[in-house]
């Protein structure tokens, strides 16, 4: 089952437990994946997107799977 809802950095930073100025960086930076959809300017992922994200970041053994 897929999970298409769309998450924007407020979302991202609840679901990773950082703030939301955290997940702005890491989008500056490279470090997060490009933006699912770009509404209005704003960014969104799907929280598909940021779960694989998740995942495969490093050291998230600490991090539970929502």
């Amino acid at each position: 089952m897929t999970d298409r809802r769309l998450w924007s950095y407020k979302e991202i930073a609840a679901h990773i437990r950082v703030q939301p100025d955290t997940v702005r960086s890491y989008r500056k930076h490279g470090l997060l994946p490009p933006p699912d959809r770009v509404e209005s300017g704003k960014s969104y992922w799907y929280a598909d997107t940021v779960r694989a994200w998740v995942a495969a970041r490093p050291g998230n053994r600490t991090r539970r799977a929502d």
